[in-house]
């Protein structure tokens, strides 16, 4: 039997029960046959970019997993809110801690963002996945505007367009996955 591909999943929310959680949850429960997807809740515990700790000897452990938990699955699935026009300060933290690194170069990815509005945000997000070198074109890359009047309070995505876009996303990067590995 062929080893199941592996998928980190990571919110770029640090509430409990965001949107942002439910959809990775649904999507867990999508890809549970034929892929194995951890969600990665460590965002909150990183700590704020520093270069000067950028190096193997001060590396803060919470950075080295980190980066760690990114480089090893064979993709990565991006769900985020926009705050203020922009990425959460924490998961573009995030991102800062790997730019040194080339951990998300030709990582397949998907990319989506959750929130009220989030054209700018995922505008954001799209630009910082290209220069970090992922791998994502315009399937494996959605907005979900509106995304509070889509999902009801136990994660169900109750808008049929929505649910059809999330669907295609998932398909088109296990497609991926199961053509290229990472």
């Amino acid at each position: 039997m062929q080893e199941k591909k592996k998928i980190l999943a990571i919110s770029g929310s640090t509430r409990n029960g965001s949107t942002n959680h439910k959809i990775l949850k649904l999507i867990a429960e999508l890809v549970s046959d034929n892929f194995e997807l951890t969600l990665f809740d460590g965002l909150a515990t990183l700590p704020h970019f520093n270069p000067d700790l950028d190096n193997v000897d001060s590396l803060p452990k919470e950075v080295e997993a980190f980066r760690s938990q990114v480089s090893e699955p064979d993709g990565i699935i991006i769900c985020t809110p926009e705050y203020i026009f922009s990425l959460p300060g924490s998961l573009k933290n995030a991102f800062e801690w790997c730019v040194s690194t080339t951990i998300f170069s030709d990582k397949k990815v998907a990319l989506i963002t959750a929130s009220a509005s989030g054209q700018k945000g995922h505008e954001e997000l799209n630009l910082i996945m290209k220069t970090l070198g992922a791998v994502f074109n315009d399937e494996t890359s959605i907005l979900i505007s509106g995304v509070r009047g889509k999902i009801d309070v136990d994660g169900k995505i109750i808008h049929e367009e929505t649910l059809e876009k999330v669907t295609n996303l998932v398909k088109k990067l296990l497609e991926d996955l199961a053509v290229g590995g990472s």
